[in-house]
């Protein structure tokens, strides 16, 4: 191959629209070839050999693939180690540079030290972009620039700092032209190989509602009604815009705006202190003594605990791959104040069923949960389970739907009693927490 090409390396971005690095790839060169990597060390962790996550992402590599047919160009896709793909590419290809936009989960910011390192060695340019979020790393600081670590005050900065330079789309389609011409694509590895079975699944649509959005602010609460946008899964792996979707919401509903401003604040804390993928975010909580019951979890994780909305938020998500966030709160605060069991437990139990998982968001949430977060809910606030189903569930509809025999003889008992379970939470994060 004597033709020099430019490379796009997708990641989180998967579509040809809207997307910075490929927008710049394109602009700057002739000869641009997309490229996916399905990394070898990520789905060797993947313990569900159908998972739909893997399954969404091929979904979308073939529609791209079909989008670049039309143009007379092709997408290349790669099955392997990173560092060992690249290898490979630098012998195959004569590449002159390398566009990918930025991703701020410790392993990928070693990998693209690493890549970019490799590359540069042979003379070849490394250029990344930021695409997911709206701001990034030090855009939204404190006046004496350290990171926020409160919502509130971040959100306040965040939009006064927001101009339309920072929703502005990449008009990517001018230069279409630029994409690398060839008259045979190359086909898109099977499912097989990558050693995954075809799994089918109804997936959300990549559609903005304006009704829901509209409607956001009264409906986001109920799970029996369809007051949320499901868009996670899209924003997650990029086959949706973030600008796209905070420009057509930015005069519709604050409330869901905010929900785009906690995405980028997560992202933040994660870019900025990495240790919350691991340990507590105040140090402190990492000293709580936790129950740790074996089979209480697995009651947990089967929604069997007796407590119905616990119950049907479980069996949601092990059946669609969703839960809806009010929802996401109740169970998180159920597995950690009334069992006693790490967030760590939950936090990887979500990574591994929920279609939209996202480090930073999962991460944050479960902390928040667990009182041990940045914008924490308080240790000694603990939910009742059977107060929010009445609240937000109040004729059963979504419980219904969820967890059929509630009500009747099959359906089991409270695993641990609210009562007991609340005292001892207390006991337990206040002996930990004393010096506090």
């Amino acid at each position: 191959m004597t033709e020099t090409v430019s490379i796009c390396w997708l990641r989180r971005d998967l579509r040809l629209d809207d997307n910075a690095a490929l927008y710049q790839a394109l602009l700057e060169n002739k000869n641009v070839i997309p490229l996916f990597i399905f990394d070898r060390d990520i789905l060797d962790k993947l313990p569900d050999k159908s998972d739909k996550r893997v399954q969404f992402i091929y979904n979308e590599l073939a529609s791209i693939q079909l989008q670049l047919k039309e143009m007379g160009a092709t997408l290349l896709v790669k099955v392997g180690d990173p560092m060992d793909v690249w290898n490979e590419l630098i012998k195959e290809w004569a590449i002159l540079s390398v566009y990918t936009n930025h991703d701020f989960e410790p392993y990928a910011r070693d990998r693209d030290i690493k890549v970019g390192a490799l590359l540069n060695s042979q003379g070849i340019s490394f250029n990344t972009y930021k695409d997911h979020v709206i701001f990034e790393k030090e855009e939204v600081t404190k006046d004496d620039g350290l990171p926020y670590t409160v919502f509130t005050p971040y959100s306040r900065k965040w939009m006064s700092a927001l101009t339309p330079f920072y929703y502005m789309s990449y008009p990517t389609s001018k230069y279409f032209s630029n994409f690398y011409k060839t008259s045979k694509q190359i086909p898109l590895p099977d499912m097989e190989s990558l050693g995954f079975i075809k799994s089918y699944c109804h997936y959300p649509e990549k559609i903005i509602n304006a009704d829901v959005i509209k409607q956001y602010t009264d409906h986001r609460n109920f799970p029996a009604i369809n007051g949320t946008s499901k868009l996670g899964l899209h924003l997650r792996f990029g086959t949706l815009s973030i600008r796209r979707l905070l420009s057509y919401a930015l005069d519709k509903n604050q409330t869901f705006v905010n929900e785009l401003i906690w995405r980028d604040f997560y992202q933040q804390i994660l870019w900025h202190f990495p240790k919350v993928v691991t340990h507590a975010f105040k140090k402190d909580y990492d000293l709580i003594e936790w129950e740790n019951d074996e089979t209480l979890y697995k009651k947990w994780c089967d929604g069997m605990t007796g407590y119905p909305l616990v119950d049907a938020g479980m069996r949601e998500l092990n059946e669609t791959g969703f839960m809806h966030n009010r929802v996401r709160m109740v169970v998180a605060s159920f597995l950690t104040k009334h069992l006693l069991i790490d967030w760590r437990w939950g936090e990887a139990y979500f990574a591994e069923k929920l279609l939209d998982f996202e480090l930073a968001a999962n991460n944050g949430g479960w902390q928040w949960a667990a009182g041990c977060g940045t914008d924490a809910a308080p240790y000694f606030r603990i939910f009742s389970p059977a107060a929010q189903m009445k609240k937000f569930d109040p004729q059963l509809l979504y419980v219904k739907k969820w967890v059929p025999e509630y009500g009747t003889d099959a359906y089991p008992p409270p695993i641990v009693d609210h009562d007991m379970a609340r005292k001892r939470c207390l006991e337990v994060y206040r002996k930990a927490l004393k010096p506090l």
